[in-house]
C-alpha cells in the first residue's frame, strides 16, 4: 500500500462497531486469531509466573479479549488507544451501557479454556472492576499516555497493534522501545501480531500493516532491552479480510538494569 493508513485516517475512518461485528460477532471457534491468542494468553497468566499488580494494555482498541486471562492476576489494568471512537466503545461496554457489544460468547470460550464456560459473568465483572483507567496513547511518543506519566508496570500487553500503527521497521523498532519503558525491570511483554500482512478490512475500508516476519519482531524485542522466553506461531487459511499468513505470540521479559 503507498499510503500508509495514519493517525488521522484512524480518527476519521476507523469504525469500531463494523470491526467488533466483522471479527468478534460470530462464532468464535472460528476466529483463528481469537482462539489462538486466547489459548496462549491462559497458558501465559494461569499456567505461567507472569504476576503483579499493574498491567498495561497498550492499542487495546474496542476489545477485551487481550485482558481476560490476565484479569484475575492484576488489580489495576489501564486500558490505552489512539483511536478516540474505540476509547469510547470501550468505556461503554465497562459501564454496561445498554447497546454495548456483546462479548458473552468471547468470554465463555475464555472461560472454557480455563475449565468452567459458566463463569463467564464472573469473569466479565472482574474485567469491569479490574480496568480503572482507558487512556489516549501514541505508541510513536517516547511516553506513550504523555502528559500523563504512569508508574512502571508489572506486566504490559501489545496486541494487533504495532504492525498498524507503525509504517516501517525503524519506527517498529522505536515503538517497542517506547512502550517498554513501560515495564519495570523483571516485569514482561506479552505480544500478539500478524506476520506478512499489509492491509485489513473494516467493512469497505483498508487499513494498513507493516509486514514483519517472526525474526525482524525478536530482534526489534531483544533491541529494546527484553529477553524473549516463549513464541508459538499459528499459520493461517486465506481470508478476503486480511492477508496475513501467520500470528506470533510472544512472552519476553525486560531486562534489570546493571
Amino acid at each position: 500500500m503507498e499510503n500508509f493508513t495514519g493517525t488521522e485516517d484512524y480518527q476519521r475512518d476507523f469504525n469500531p462497531r463494523v470491526y467488533l461485528d466483522l471479527y468478534y460477532r460470530n462464532s468464535c471457534q472460528n476466529n483463528e486469531i481469537l482462539m489462538f491468542a486466547l489459548r496462549n494468553l491462559h497458558k501465559t497468566f494461569h499456567l505461567g509466573d507472569v504476576t503483579g499488580t499493574t498491567l498495561i494494555d497498550i492499542g487495546s482498541g474496542p476489545t477485551i479479549y487481550q485482558i481476560l486471562a490476565a484479569c484475575e492476576k492484576f488489580t489495576d489494568i489501564i486500558c490505552t488507544d489512539y483511536t478516540d471512537s474505540n476509547r469510547r466503545e470501550l468505556e461503554s461496554w465497562l459501564k454496561n451501557d445498554p447497546g454495548a457489544f456483546n462479548w458473552r460468547a468471547v468470554i465463555e470460550a475464555a472461560c472454557e479454556i480455563e475449565g468452567n464456560r459458566e463463569k463467564w459473568i464472573e469473569k466479565q465483572e472482574t474485567v469491569r472492576k479490574g480496568v480503572k483507567r482507558v487512556l489516549k496513547c501514541d505508541v510513536t511518543k517516547s511516553n506513550p499516555v504523555e502528559p500523563l506519566v504512569l508508574q512502571p508496570s508489572d506486566c504490559l500487553i501489545t496486541s494487533l497493534c504495532l504492525e498498524a500503527a507503525c509504517k516501517d521497521t525503524p519506527t517498529f523498532r522505536c515503538a517497542l522501545k517506547n512502550i517498554t519503558s513501560m515495564i519495570k525491570p523483571g516485569g514482561h511483554l506479552v505480544m500478539i501480531t500478524v506476520l506478512q500482512e499489509t492491509f485489513y478490512m473494516v467493512g469497505e475500508t483498508k487499513f494498513s500493516c507493516l509486514y514483519l516476519e517472526k525474526t525482524s519482531v525478536e530482534v526489534a524485542v531483544k533491541e529494546a532491552g527484553c529477553s524473549i522466553k516463549y513464541t508459538e506461531i499459528c499459520p493461517l487459511s486465506a481470508d478476503q479480510t486480511a492477508d496475513c499468513t501467520a500470528v506470533l505470540f510472544l512472552l519476553a521479559r525486560k531486562n534489570n538494569i546493571v
